[in-house]
């Protein structure tokens, strides 16, 4: 916009006309005084002045012009019809005046000179705002390079802290910062610090890295310039890529030497202490043995008397104490003794024939279940027994001992009943994912849960963590007979095969028991 400043409004309106013709935006004002307050309040690109007027002439006007920050850069242009003499043109540019012409005007060199000032005007604005943002560019750059300045200042404040020999590299490995601890191992920044291996050779693990471009982590020697020694070192170094291309490395070298020799100690003595458990093992397992060959000889030769108390005890009793009845009853709690030691020498031996060598092999347990009913058919006939069994998964297994192990179970089950109660006892089996009584039932999981349960007498869960002990006993031997090794035996056998075994019960209201077996048992490797 172009503000017209005149005191006479022909003047005004010939102007106005001329520049309106051409597509300029005009304003105008009658007086320097209604000129400035104009000026307050608009942007004009130029100022057409006239010289001569009542109260404020032009030359105060521009004074005052060049005072008010917001319109100092307007071109002003001078027009006077009376003040032609150089020293009021000289007046015009002393006060701020970009041009001054003098009356009569020629229309198109008014026209040039008025666009050529526009045109200056626009462009020192658009050089006012690109120098305010390259400004306010500059500034931000000043803020983000001291902002670099601190993290970096930061992060070699990090690295100086560190106990390891920290640096930073450049994409090609140039060094280009490293703590006080680079300086026990190298000289100066520009040499990285002679790597060694184990024989003390030299080895550029470095050079290395930086051609293959892949992160490093390896032990090295270090010489130490002061002490002269070789020390073990874990280097790591790190790549740091922006847009798939390394611009920086981070690496450390770490004093392991310390670390290295315990864990050679450690292997050394975990290496002694294999070979004194290997010999203390070898002892155990011979005079396991020799145990074993005790106990065989030790209930053979236990048997024998009492085979023969029995024996005469028998013929006594039935030959020669039937008139005495109170040598008759003597006798036969000899006799019945006797036969309790001779089942109790038996479960011994069993029990202690657990801990000899086994192999391990696929054992069908519905096979297994048969047969034990078959050897129990006895007691199932006398008792009246119900027994149901679902199908049962084959698992590896010792079928001796897995046998005897389901087979005390079992005859408990047939002891231990309720009078005038039928016995009803149920053998179920079933794949599952973990090794946990109540883990979920799963067709292929690695492990067999096998719950036997049963309506007799059942016991207090106080004692639960009793009744897998040896000799342990619940209940008298004259109400239910019994060593009270038989769940002892059950418990030795199920852990040999590196399962669990537990039970639940409610007296008087049967009792179940679970055995959880691994389906493949683990390989053991040397």
């Amino acid at each position: 916009m172009i503000l017209i400043v005149d005191d006479k409004p022909e003047n005004i309106l010939s102007l106005r006309k001329l520049l309106e013709l051409h597509d300029l935006e005009v304003d105008t004002a009658l007086s320097g005084e209604e000129a400035l307050k104009k000026i307050l309040r608009n942007n004009y690109a130029l100022i057409i002045l006239d010289v001569q007027m009542p109260s404020m002439d032009g030359f105060e006007v521009a004074e005052t012009i060049s005072g008010y920050s917001k319109a100092r850069d307007v071109p002003i242009l001078f027009l006077s019809a009376v003040n032609k003499d150089k020293k009021f043109i000289a007046k015009g540019y002393a006060s701020g005046g970009l041009d001054y012409i003098t009356k009569p005007v020629d229309p198109d060199i008014l026209l040039m000179k008025v666009k050529t000032f526009i045109r200056l005007y626009e462009q020192n604005r658009q050089l006012q705002v690109m120098h305010a943002s390259l400004q306010q560019e500059v500034e931000v750059r000043k803020q983000a390079q001291a902002a670099l300045n601190a993290k970096v200042q930061e992060q070699h404040s990090i690295l100086e802290s560190l106990p390891q020999v920290a640096f930073t590299a450049g994409a090609d490995g140039t060094i280009e910062y490293a703590n006080r601890h680079w300086f026990h191992y190298s000289p100066s920044l520009e040499k990285f610090p002679s790597t060694y291996n184990h024989d003390q050779e030299e080895i550029s693990v470095w050079k290395e890295a930086i051609s293959a471009g892949h992160p490093l982590e390896t032990e090295v020697y270090l010489h130490h310039r002061q002490h002269l020694h070789y020390r073990c070192h874990l280097l790591r170094a790190i790549p740091l890529e922006e847009e798939g291309r390394i611009v920086k490395w981070v690496g450390t070298f770490t004093d392991i030497a310390h670390q290295k020799q315990a864990n050679e100690i450690l292997e050394q003595s975990v290496k002694e202490r294999t070979h004194e458990l290997q010999e203390i093992n070898s002892a155990l397992e011979a005079s396991n043995h020799e145990l074993q060959q005790f106990a065989s000889v030790a209930s053979h030769d236990l048997k024998e008397p009492l085979r023969k108390i029995q024996l005469f005890g028998t013929i006594l009793r039935d030959r020669h104490l039937s008139n005495n009845p109170e040598a008759l009853q003597y006798m036969e709690r000899i006799v019945s003794s006797s036969e309790r030691m001779t089942r109790l020498i038996n479960d011994l031996l069993k029990y202690s024939r657990l801990s000899a060598d086994n192999n391990f092999e696929p054992v069908n347990l519905n096979g297994i279940i048969s047969d034990i009913l078959v050897d129990l058919e006895l007691s199932v006939s006398d008792t009246g027994a119900e027994i149901s069994v679902e199908p049962l998964p084959v698992v590896e297994a010792i079928p001796g001992q897995i046998r005897q192990a389901l087979q005390n179970i079992i005859s408990n089950a047939l002891k231990f009943t309720r009078r005038d109660i039928k016995p009803l006892i149920r053998v179920k089996g079933e794949r599952v994912y973990d090794r946990e009584f109540e883990s979920p039932a799963a067709e292929s999981g690695p492990f067999c849960r096998i719950t036997i349960s049963d309506n007799g007498i059942g016991f207090n869960e106080m004692y639960l963590p009793k009744i897998f002990t040896l000799f342990q006993r619940l209940h008298a031997a004259e109400a239910y007979e019994g060593t009270g090794i038989g769940l002892a035996i059950a418990k030795k056998v199920v852990e040999k095969h590196q399962g669990l075994i537990s039970a639940s019960s409610k007296e008087n209201e049967g009792a179940t028991f679970v055995l959880l077996l691994p389906v493949e048992q683990p390989k053991i490797t040397s």
